[in-house]
């Protein structure tokens, strides 16, 4: 499918064709780019593009060359594109799923084109690493990849900190979903394969000195790229607040699982068989009381991780949602055993098999 998505208030055109998204300038632009492939800053780009590389479900991304740059480099060639005049980025998220989001103040326009995913990827800054090879260029798929553009013209070092605005608004989008990292027991903050570039018209009339926090062009930023990329991600992959409204998945980065809890549940009641308890699980995950009380918990060991609280209060206050949640639910309030994160989960999980198996009781 080709089609054209949209006319940019610079005057660019957006299409869709050969799985990517590309824009067309029609006049001089700035561009920052965080891809491997023409990255940097640019003055003289004729466009700039997302590829999607997938070649099937289940099957890896498509490699025409030995190595990320020159694959790419035929890429552009495929898009009938000048491959030292573009700069492009490769994901494993379709292009059916962008997300376009505008917004304006007075002459100012802003837009976002994204594309993403982080159910397999998702990571936090920080989060232990292992690859690290000087002497070789990896071939590396971005999960959630921005393109920006900007309708005002920009210093190239206002460029930058607009990299770093829209960055934090990723980020920002993440973290309002509690999507947790693949990698640790922290929340994600992005994946670890992201690009963006940043495009500004270097023709406009509207020039401007700050992209930061504290300025207009820096809202509209985060505004902008805050809902692309909640959009994209529910596209793309269902995360949203709705898909997030369950215990489980809140607690998914601590590997509290249904198949490990129907394990421990099991061996005290086997009579209880595996998809009787699985079903009367999820519904109970995603009830409001569970699910609320269950956030305020895992909130303590995140804080306690981050060293605002200590262990001992963690403990304290832990003990005090299980005794609330043993009182709503009529059940015995189970014991946190001691002030650590093993045993504050521990005695989250022994108290909502409590809770079911009273109710597979009745």
């Amino acid at each position: 499918m080709s089609e054209k998505l949209c006319t940019l208030s610079t005057g660019d055109e957006v299409y869709f064709y050969d799985k990517s998204i590309v824009i067309c300038f029609q006049g001089k632009r700035r561009v920052l780019s965080t891809s491997l492939y023409n990255g940097g800053y640019h003055e003289d780009f004729t466009a700039v593009y997302n590829y999607d590389a997938k070649q099937g479900a289940g099957m890896p991304c498509e490699m025409l060359a030995d190595n990320y740059v020159d694959h790419m480099q035929l890429i552009s060639q495929r898009l009938a594109l000048d491959p030292e005049k573009v700069s492009g980025m490769s994901t494993a998220a379709s292009m059916e799923n962008v997300a376009v989001e505008t917004l304006k103040h007075k002459e100012l326009t802003v837009t976002a084109i994204v594309t993403g995913g982080i159910e397999t990827n998702g990571g936090r800054v920080g989060d232990p690493a292992d690859y690290y090879r000087p002497q070789e260029k990896p071939v590396k798929y971005g999960t959630i990849n921005i393109m920006l553009v900007l309708d005002c013209d920009l210093a190239p070092g206002t460029l930058a900190r607009a990299l770093v605005t829209c960055t934090e608004a990723k980020t920002a989008a993440i973290q309002e979903l509690l999507e947790g990292s693949k990698y640790s027991q922290g929340l994600a903050t992005g994946s670890g394969t992201d690009q963006t570039m940043i495009v500004c018209n270097a023709e406009s009339e509207l020039y401007l000195d700050g992209a930061g926090k504290h300025s207009k062009l820096g809202e509209l930023i985060g505004r902008a790229v805050i809902a692309a990329v909640k959009k994209a991600l529910a596209k793309q992959s269902g995360l949203t607040p709705a898909l997030q409204h369950n215990a489980f998945r809140r607690l998914k980065r601590f590997g509290v699982q249904p198949g490990g809890m129907w394990e421990a549940f099991h061996s005290a009641q086997p009579a209880v068989i595996k998809p009787e308890y699985l079903v009367a699980a999820e519904k109970l995950a995603c009830e409001e009381t569970m699910l609320t009380f269950t956030s305020l918990y895992i909130h303590l060991l995140d804080q306690c991780a981050w060293e605002l609280i200590s262990a001992q209060e963690m403990q304290q206050a832990g003990q005090a949602i299980l005794q609330l949640l043993a009182a709503k639910y009529d059940v015995q309030e189970e014991a946190i055993a001691e002030a650590t994160g093993e045993s504050l989960l521990a005695g989250w999980k022994k108290q909502f098999n409590a809770v079911l198996e009273a109710r597979l009781a009745k």
